[in-house]
């Protein structure tokens, strides 16, 4: 099994986790996630340093490292993807991006058994960033391309409009916005929960398993805002 680090800063939380396998065990994450505004520069490195002494596992034993590439926090996805980088660079490893809107889906599909989630996040400018997923047996199946949009446009992924949708993620904040069509499918709604590394590290682990890889030098956040004005203007 491979042992690998992935950090996220995408919100207002800041939040490190390392995946890997003592010798005669299951797998384990060790994970650290705090609350910082405005502190992520601060505070990732320190807890970087952390898990990897609970552990016991040097910077050096890493396979490969692993970042919240968004959407989220234009300031807080440069700050993980910087430092992820960095890391990926001095240490001579390869590097994953994973989407922050399949970490909050796995976290409900892990913490509440939810088959299908919508994550969502809040954009600012009176839109959210938004996915659709169903959830079985620790994996992830997207149902709609990954969007950014005002709330009210937001619908249910066609011919899965009768699944048990739930919506997790700081975008349902704007619930009242959003049209009656979609509120009557949704049987509630999670609006305080936050990505967080330790769902980012098992979604890599999978990928990485499957035998991707991305160079240092690759490491791009993802700023579906950017995507939307580029098809805008072509």
């Amino acid at each position: 099994m491979p042992t690998l680090l992935a950090l996220d800063a995408s919100s207002t939380a800041c939040s490190v986790a390392l995946w890997h396998q003592p010798a005669g065990r299951d797998a384990d994450v060790v994970a650290r996630f705090v609350e910082a505004p405005r502190e992520h520069t601060r505070r990732l490195m320190p807890m970087v340093d952390e898990v990897l002494a609970e552990a016991g596992v040097a910077l050096a034993d890493l396979d490969a490292l692993a970042y919240g590439h968004g959407p989220g926090s234009f300031t807080g996805l440069r700050i993980a993807a910087g430092t992820a980088q960095g890391l990926a660079y001095g240490l001579g490893k390869p590097l994953l991006g994973v989407s922050t809107l399949a970490a909050l889906a796995l976290a409900g599909h892990r913490r509440l058994h939810l088959r299908y989630v919508l994550p969502a996040l809040d954009a600012r400018m009176g839109e959210i960033y938004v996915g659709a997923y169903r959830c079985q047996d620790g994996e992830l199946t997207s149902l709609a391309a990954e969007a950014v949009m005002p709330p009210e446009r937001l619908t249910l992924p066609p011919g899965h409009e009768e699944a048990d949708w739930v919506g997790v993620g700081s975008g349902w904040t704007l619930w009242p916005s959003m049209n009656a069509n979609l509120q009557a499918g949704i049987s509630q709604h999670l609006d305080d929960w936050q990505p967080a590394a330790e769902e980012l590290v098992r979604l890599a682990a999978q990928r990485y398993a499957a035998g991707e890889r991305t160079a240092p030098a690759q490491a791009q956040p993802v700023y579906l805002r950017d995507q939307v004005a580029w098809q805008k203007s072509r």
